[in-house]
């Protein structure tokens, strides 16, 4: 069954912003080039550094990158810098055509600073942007979607979606509370369970037209 969303929630890095190619132009500019597997290597390295206990992304990119692909300290600290203006996907602007199904906010592992910096550039705010920063906690923590839920006043269930390209992260906590989930196959997704599975935001868009 379809359940009519009463809020969409998105992963950011990855779904709505193009992390990779972020991350790869930033690297490159920085004098290190990635290889083959060097992305999937510096998420790793980002989700143990996150097991750590709080610190601004800005932070956790930086060591991750000289952890993971062992670029200097000054090249990471530049990358890290331009976190906030790495490329959207094309298909990002429809955020605001999603909004008019249902409130669409962010839950992303990062700064308020990114979230400030991204929506400038989609051109529009969404109904909410939760963030590391906010809750101290980083996903897959459960508390993170407990905290959204209460600054939204909704209860986990199918009524709540959660859009990740990062089904084996997000999309696997979001299940377990109840949430309906799909499954944005972005290049470099991670694929796992989820109740729908789309291509892109334009995929989203046909599913939840279902409901109209």
């Amino acid at each position: 069954m379809l359940h009519h969303p009463q809020l969409i929630t998105f992963d950011i890095f990855g779904t709505v912003l193009d992390w990779r190619s972020g991350l790869e132009q930033a690297c490159l500019k920085a004098g290190r080039a990635l290889g083959e597997g060097d992305f999937d290597r510096i998420v790793d390295a980002q989700g143990v550094l996150e097991q750590g206990g709080y610190r601004d992304y800005v932070s956790i990119t930086r060591e991750s990158l000289v952890e993971a692909v062992e670029l200097d300290p000054a090249g990471a600290a530049a990358v890290a810098a331009g976190i906030g203006a790495w490329p959207l996907y094309d298909d990002a602007h429809l955020l605001r055509d999603i909004m008019r199904s249902a409130p669409c906010a962010a839950m992303s592992n990062s700064d308020r600073c990114h979230g400030a910096a991204i929506q400038a550039r989609l051109g529009f705010v969404l109904s909410d942007w939760l963030c590391a920063e906010d809750t101290r906690v980083y996903k897959p923590d459960p508390d993170f979607w407990h905290q959204m839920a209460r600054r939204r006043g909704i209860r986990p269930g199918a009524g709540w979606w959660h859009v990740s390209a990062y089904a084996d992260y997000d999309l696997t906590v979001a299940g377990e509370l109840g949430l309906t989930t799909v499954f944005v196959e972005r290049p470099h997704a991670r694929p796992g369970p989820a109740s729908h599975r789309v291509a892109d935001l334009n995929g989203l868009c046909e599913l939840l037209s279902e409901r109209q």
